[in-house]
């Protein structure tokens, strides 16, 4: 629960506030009058902070975020559409890593710009783990090779669909097409019991991929890893998971080997309009 601060000296009453408030919670009784919850709704907020941020006056805040304490929004260092656009037509899923490892501070920051993925109903229901040892995401590697052959013979049209069989030929050569040799792995997890978690993983790993080509490092979805996080108990107790957690995607993250210099082409949108 929280609490709603209105600094009287600072309030005009413009009520914007209350329009942008995605519970309906805040009232401003008349062109004078300071916001105020209706009943019930120090129950209701979600601690979104919308109020917080939409006051141009700095005069709402919550119990729990003062406008001082949030970080002002700089326009003059939001990229251009033109920028965006080339940000997030550039990005390649990178699977040819240096063995060069990245330091703590910037994988964590990776994690910092991730948990501003939205979630619904602002649950933040994720936590994060990362796997900073070369050799650990190897030995997980191997996990999911051993999963692989328990697939080919007990889900067989799991691993016709996926080629399992070329993946362990190759993990047996040598060739890691699992995690790609990555040095690290960001294992991104929840509660298995929290319906926000499912939707809330995929936007906020999408976050840190995209933080991740900003800061001029590569990342990859870990879908062989994923997958056997999901269905192998000996990977799931080698992730050590809090207590009735489950693995919701990984991501591996390291520098890339190599440039691009090209943005290769995609099927055009198939629109519907009505």
């Amino acid at each position: 629960m929280s609490r709603l601060i209105v600094d009287r000296d600072k309030c005009n009453s413009c009520g914007i506030c209350a329009l942008e408030c995605p519970a309906v919670i805040i009232e401003v009784p008349d062109p004078e009058g300071l916001p105020f919850w209706i009943d019930g709704g120090e129950e209701r907020c979600i601690n979104c902070g919308h109020c917080v941020a939409v006051c141009p006056l700095a005069a709402v805040g919550l119990d729990t975020m003062s406008p001082q304490n949030c970080d002002p929004l700089e326009k003059k260092l939001l990229p251009s559409p033109e920028q965006v656009e080339l940000l997030l037509k550039s990005r390649r899923s990178i699977r040819v890593y240096r063995q060069e490892p990245v330091s703590r501070e910037i994988l964590t920051k990776l994690i910092d710009t991730a948990r501003y993925a939205a979630s619904g109903h602002n649950a933040q229901p994720l936590q994060w783990l990362v796997i900073e040892d070369s050799k650990e995401v190897k030995r997980l590697a191997g996990m999911v090779a051993d999963w692989m052959r328990i697939a080919i013979k007990e889900m067989p049209q799991l691993a016709d669909s996926l080629h399992l069989d070329l993946i362990v030929a190759d993990w047996e050569q040598g060739n890691d097409r699992i995690m790609r040799s990555a040095p690290h792995a960001i294992v991104v997890h929840a509660p298995a019991d929290n319906v926000m978690a499912p939707g809330a993983a995929p936007v906020a790993l999408t976050y840190l991929e995209l933080a991740a080509y900003s800061l001029g490092l590569g990342a990859c979805w870990a879908g062989f890893f994923q997958l056997c996080a999901a269905f192998y108990a000996p990977m799931m107790e080698a992730l050590q998971l809090p207590e009735g957690h489950k693995s919701l995607g990984a991501m591996m993250v390291g520098y890339p080997k190599h440039r691009f210099s090209r943005i290769p082409l995609r099927d055009e949108p198939v629109i519907t309009w009505r």
